[in-house]
């Protein structure tokens, strides 16, 4: 391992421990399912890209509740808003936040400091990446929409700054219920979990 990534690799562990792990019961602190090494084959980079506009598709999935809030309230009868994602490699990570908040709550640092060191794994370094925030759908759409966006933002800014993965590295964003991880169970937790796509070679 280089000097450089073990730094790095020590600065996620060190954080991890430190705020997860030192007052997390033994329950909370079950690992994620899957290997570190699966989680790196699950996101070999892609073959080929869609060319993905996250300011359109924020503002259709805005328009899209905005219009169909009365006509369009089941979940399950909802059309898939970003199909091209579903395309391309990714894995889910269950990060707890603090209830309607983009708080990270501290069981959750230790998935934080796997998903750094699965970003600076060699084989994905020159990978770039989309960070999807998602809700179960209890409350009011509109702010499931803006409270997922919040909390993609938060992880991105922890990657950068705690984690100093290179900004141009990630992406972020938040579509709410409009793209359930389980839309036969709306309120299902599966659904509230942040998704980690590769989307490219990083410039």
């Amino acid at each position: 391992m280089r000097p450089g990534r073990k730094r790095r690799h020590g600065i996620a562990l060190l954080v991890a421990a430190l705020i997860g792990g030192a007052a997390i019961p033994a329950a909370a602190q079950t690992p994620a399912a899957g290997s570190a090494d699966e989680w790196v084959n699950k996101l070999a980079g892609p073959e080929t890209v869609p060319d993905l506009d996250l300011a359109a598709l924020r503002q259709q999935a805005a328009e899209r509740i905005k219009a169909r809030a009365k006509l369009d309230a089941a979940p399950l009868k909802r059309a898939v808003i970003a199909p091209d994602l579903l395309k391309l490699p990714q894995v889910a990570a269950d990060i707890q936040f603090d209830e309607d908040a983009a708080v990270v709550r501290p069981e959750s640092y230790r998935m934080l400091g796997r998903i750094a060191d699965t970003l600076y794994h060699p084989s994905l370094l020159g990978s770039k990446f989309l960070i999807v925030g998602h809700t179960v759908s209890t409350g009011k759409r509109d702010y499931n929409l803006t409270l997922s966006q919040r909390r993609a933002d938060v992880i991105r800014d922890i990657m950068i700054s705690t984690f100093k993965v290179s900004p141009k590295r990630l992406q972020a964003i938040g579509l709410g219920e409009e793209q359930m991880l389980d839309s036969l169970h709306p309120s299902a937790p599966v659904n509230a979990q942040v998704q980690l796509i590769a989307v490219g070679k990083a410039p």
